[in-house]
Parts: C-alpha cells; sequence; structure tokens
C-alpha cells in the first residue's frame, strides 16, 4: 500500500490487531491522531499512523506508562522529521532513545526470566500428572 494511501479504523484495527476501542483510547490520551477526516467525519489513518500504533502495542507489554510511550514517539518524531536540530537537542534526544532500548532490553530479559520459571512450572506440573496417570491415579481426582 502507498505511503499516502488512507485507511478507515476498521482496517488499522485488523492490521494492527488492536480492537477498534483500544485505537480511539489512544487517539482520546494523544498518542495516535487520524491523519484526516473523511467529510462523513470518519477517522482515516495512514502507514505512518498504523507505524505509531504498533510502536505503543511493543510497548505496553512491557509496561510502558502512557508518559513514556508517549515522550518516546515524540522523540522519534523530533529525530525522524528531518529537521536540523540543534546539536546539544540531537544528543539529549539520542541519549533518551538510547535510554528506552536500554530499558527495553532489561525488560525483555525480566520476561525471559518469568518464562523459564513457567516453562518449569509447568514442566513439573506435567510430570506429576505422568506419576500420578502412573501410579493409576487418575489426575483429575487429585486434592490440593
Amino acid at each position: 500500500m502507498a505511503g499516502n494511501a488512507l485507511m478507515q479504523i476498521g482496517e488499522v484495527a485488523e492490521r494492527t490487531g488492536l480492537s477498534l476501542r483500544t485505537i480511539r483510547y489512544y487517539e482520546e490520551v494523544d498518542l495516535v491522531v487520524p491523519s484526516a477526516r473523511s467529510q462523513g467525519g470518519f477517522r482515516l489513518y495512514t502507514d505512518e499512523d498504523v507505524d505509531r500504533l504498533q510502536v505503543v502495542k511493543r510497548m505496553k507489554p512491557l509496561d510502558f506508562s502512557l508518559d513514556q510511550m508517549r515522550e518516546l514517539l515524540e522523540i522519534v518524531d523530533r529525530l525522524g522529521s528531518g529537521a536540523r536540530l540543534p546539536k546539544a537537542e540531537r544528543t539529549r534526544l539520542l541519549s533518551t532513545l538510547l535510554e528506552y532500548r536500554s530499558a527495553v532490553q532489561a525488560r525483555c530479559e525480566t520476561l525471559r526470566r518469568q518464562l523459564d520459571i513457567a516453562e518449569e512450572f509447568a514442566a513439573t506440573l506435567g510430570q506429576h500428572i505422568d506419576e500420578l496417570e502412573g501410579a493409576g491415579q487418575p489426575a483429575a481426582t487429585t486434592t490440593h
């Protein structure tokens, strides 16, 4: 699809996997703003708007706050605007962007550790079930 093509909210929801309600909420809290409105008042989005929603979607499970999401989007917007930024501002924005990357990496590591624990627990339960079934005791009849 061309970068200038406009999509209605239903297509955006399908492309992002977000609900219409969630997309509207992100609009209410100024994380994404439709690029245009149809004559009938329908929200119209561009590929860039979809990209913004994808960033928000990726940050959500990592427990970033709405303010952090907004800040990161603003940084990406400023750095990607093509505008000539003062060196100090560009350095500050890049530094903050690097801090976000470090935070994402740390949160991913935390999630990996949690997943390891969950998988170990699932395996332990599986072994327990196998032992119970092997002893002729139906697993469903065990008590807490």
